[in-house]
């Protein structure tokens, strides 16, 4: 009897072997299957993209159709780069940061501070659903808002105020989310301590977790980089460099879209999108980075 049921116990633990390395392979194809596309994206980017960056593709502003079709033609690189489009999307990213942040970690301290009570909760909703409004709603908003009643035209501030509007909910929602893994007893001790309230939230919480704040900001400035729809509504794009924030300018996204109708440069819009990826990536492993020290 004995002899059976260590046999029979073998085949068991056979059994078990064999489902747990049929599992086991069975992850590591789905999850290459899940990237692959990811890297096939990468891999043709880098292919096609690397052949236009250079310090002028860096320094100068877009080149017209014919100056392009020249070079296509002749076999050569096509001349001058996205200097426009990287002042422009650093100006209002800029801009943006300078009116999302602030008003975001304020509203995620408000929620932190009122959890459960009726407007924080009101609050808490109309953020959520912010976060998933599309885009194009919200250049319209910025539209209607600057670009019709306080610029009279397109211009940089009614694109950074769109993109604002999309980093609040991100920003929000990470303040608030942070100063919760903050533990109560530091707070109860610093007001033990007779530390004023305000200072309290300045110098003790914030402080605290910041790290965390750092995070949400850099993801929700992460997430602007690559929009194009409400840019269009409202920055609608420029030629040349401008830093005037009444006057329209350029970016990135946009660039790649006004490429994408000139056939003559296909070569620019693999470039732009490299650029534009890689500073993604970067700030995604900087964000990555500082989430990791805070654990």
């Amino acid at each position: 009897m004995e002899a059976i049921q260590a046999l029979k116990n073998q085949d068991h633990s056979g059994r078990r072997q064999l489902k747990d390395k049929l599992f086991f392979y069975g992850i590591i194809v789905l999850s290459l299957v899940t990237i692959s596309p990811i890297i096939l994206i990468i891999s043709k980017l880098v292919v096609e993209g690397y052949r236009q960056i250079s310090l002028d593709f860096l320094i100068q502003t877009t080149p017209d159709t014919f100056e392009a079709m020249t070079a296509v033609s002749n076999g050569e690189k096509i001349p001058g780069g996205i200097a426009n489009g990287i002042v422009g999307t650093l100006l209002m990213v800029v801009l943006a940061s300078a009116m999302a942040i602030p008003i975001g970690i304020l509203t995620g301290i408000f929620l932190y501070e009122n959890q459960g009570k009726f407007m924080a909760n009101l609050t808490r909703n109309i953020s959520d659903i912010l976060q998933g409004v599309p885009s194009i709603v919200l250049g319209l908003i910025s539209y209607l808002w600057v670009v019709k009643h306080v610029t009279s035209g397109f211009s940089a501030l009614a694109g950074s105020v769109s993109l604002a509007i999309m980093m609040l909910p991100m920003i929000v929602r990470s303040t608030e989310e942070t100063l919760k893994m903050i533990p109560q007893t530091l707070k109860e001790a610093a007001l033990a301590l007779g530390v004023p309230y305000h200072k309290v939230i300045l110098r003790v919480l914030v402080p605290t977790g910041f790290s965390g704040l750092l995070t949400g900001i850099l993801l929700g400035i992460s997430r602007i980089l690559g929009e194009t729809a409400p840019l269009l509504l409202t920055a609608l794009g420029s030629s040349v460099i401008s830093l005037d924030i009444t006057k329209p300018t350029s970016a990135i996204p946009l660039l790649i879209w006004e490429f994408y109708n000139d056939p003559n440069m296909v070569d620019l819009i693999w470039s732009s999108s490299l650029l534009l990826m890689a500073i993604v990536l970067i700030l995604n492993i900087v964000s990555k980075q500082i989430a990791a020290k805070r654990k």
